[in-house]
């Protein structure tokens, strides 16, 4: 899979153009109803949906495809194999969120995140990632539903999330080589899992007894055991193992055991662009005092500053400070927008420079998701939007965004066009790549410096950004970056290439 990895288009092959709608495009069903069925028309690589049809995925179903909640490994139904891991696991009421304790959880080759789907009714959100391999539009139906999806490729490249990111990672029938490479790819869900979380492995080397999986079994089994994993639970189809709360184990590990322990001066949080490597990360100091991560349960810590503030130097203080700002910005925004919009408008959002995740959590109240992106030059803040109980990656806005067009309904976009000024980057090509990933009918709400705005302006008719728009001069807070910042908020329109002039 190494091929599918950073495969940005280099400058002399990026297209100066607006991508157009697939034939008989509908405007998208909305949330929830979006969860269960889609319009066929709107996705383009319908083939899937037939070779998929037999395993229950999704059935074709007129002019919509319908999602009916089943799988390869669901087959009682994606909610009734959540409450059975739950029950593996002995949570209380057998609910899989713990009481608000399992909050983020990775979905490794999740097809088309059924499995995400129904954590969120239990306040889960799922970081659900395929490949763009053969079955390349997966992640497409899964943002059309309106569920938290990325493209994601367990290859060489770390994945672009910090260390201790996710209480709990998922891999049902996903068909990857643990074992290669020294248990490279099981070591990236190590770094990536928090203290005294769980990995959740649904495939025949766990319960089908012929040889060849039987072997694969016991080497896994002793991989998982030389990282310190111990199994949590074992049922059926389905093993649960659990990562330690400290650094005890690791310390009993005789000199010279594999696989080794990384080194000092290794960051497990760089994850822009660097190499995986085959090493066991441990924790710090303080996260092996307190054995754990010190984190509150969702939805409490939503609003507590994050234990790993200090890490990258903000204040308690300027971290609620950030907050109330986001809070009274937000407001700023849906009252501009309040006569254009409507209580089901929104549903896949992106913060496309996302600071602390403040815009985020202003929103937890509407029936919204948001992907916040932080510029890789920024990346340390990532790890304190995850704390939250947010999720988000790492991006360099310079390249193209590995996403499908028509996948979002709403991106905002604070100072990042300052910032690509600043890079040296093109303008025209950022506006080009937010088209690509804006629906028809979804809004971007722009702040920036005056400057900038009225540069913007200027090219919204080319665009065609020009179906509504809305520009104010908002009152300076602690984040403005002086008097000069405006607000544009502008709607996309649904245009259909067969009608423009040539």
């Amino acid at each position: 899979m190494e091929h599918y990895e950073r495969h940005c288009p280099p400058a002399p092959r990026r297209l100066n153009c607006l991508i157009p709608l697939p034939a008989g495009y509908l405007v998208p069903i909305r949330w929830p109803r979006s969860r269960d069925e889609v319009w066929r028309a709107n996705l383009p690589h319908t083939h899937l949906a037939s070779e998929k049809s037999a395993q229950g995925w999704m059935v074709e179903n007129g002019d919509k495809i319908s999602f009916p909640g089943v799988g390869t490994r669901f087959h009682p139904g994606a909610h009734k194999y959540i409450v059975h891991l739950a029950q593996m696991l002995e949570f209380p009421y057998g609910k899989l969120n713990n009481q608000g304790n399992i909050r983020n959880v990775l979905d490794i080759g999740c097809g088309v995140a059924t499995f995400g789907a129904y954590l969120l009714d239990l306040d889960i959100i799922a970081m659900s990632i395929a490949p763009n391999d053969v079955h390349e539009n997966q992640i497409q139906f899964a943002l059309e539903r309106g569920i938290p999806s990325t493209l994601g490729v367990l290859a060489t490249r770390r994945l672009p999330y910090p260390s201790r990111s996710f209480e709990l990672a998922h891999c049902s029938r996903c068909r990857i080589d643990w074992l290669q490479r020294g248990g490279l790819l099981l070591l990236e869900v190590d770094r990536l899992l928090r203290p005294g979380g769980y990995f959740v492995y649904s495939s025949p080397e766990a319960y089908a007894p012929d040889p060849l999986n039987r072997k694969i079994w016991r080497q896994m089994s002793n991989l998982a055991r030389r990282m310190c994993w111990r199994i949590a639970s074992r049922k059926d189809q389905t093993v649960i193992w659990v990562k330690p709360l400290a650094n005890w184990c690791y310390m009993k590990r005789l000199p010279g055991a594999l696989p080794p322990m990384c080194g000092h001066g290794d960051d497990p949080d760089a994850a822009w662009n660097v190499l995986m490597k085959a090493c066991i990360t441990p924790y710090s100091k303080r996260v092996n005092k307190f054995k754990g991560s010190e984190l509150l349960p969702w939805p409490q810590r939503l609003t507590a500053p994050p234990p790993r503030l200090e890490e990258i130097g903000i204040s308690s203080k300027n971290f609620s400070e950030d907050s109330e700002i986001w809070h009274s910005r937000v407001v700023l925004y849906w009252k501009l927008m309040k006569t254009e919009i409507q209580k089901d408008s929104f549903r896949n959002v992106m913060d496309m420079n996302a600071n602390l995740g403040g815009f985020a959590a202003s929103l937890r109240k509407k029936d919204v998701w948001v992907m916040n992106v932080v510029p890789f030059m920024e990346s340390g803040k990532l790890k304190i939007i995850y704390d939250r109980g947010l999720i988000g990656t790492i991006h360099n806005w310079c390249e193209s965004f590995s996403t499908y067009p028509r996948t979002y309904d709403l991106l905002h976009a604070w100072l990042l066009f300052s910032e690509m000024v600043n890079e040296g980057c093109s303008l025209e090509d950022l506006l080009i790549e937010m088209d690509r990933i804006m629906r028809p009918h979804g809004y971007a709400i722009i702040r920036d410096k005056a400057s900038v705005v009225n540069y913007i302006k200027k090219l919204l008719p080319a665009l065609r950004w020009d179906d509504w728009s809305s520009e104010m001069k908002p009152k300076n807070d602690a984040l403005s970056s002086g008097d000069d910042e405006r607000v544009l908020i502008v709607r996309k329109k649904l245009w259909d290439q067969a009608l423009q002039p040539s």
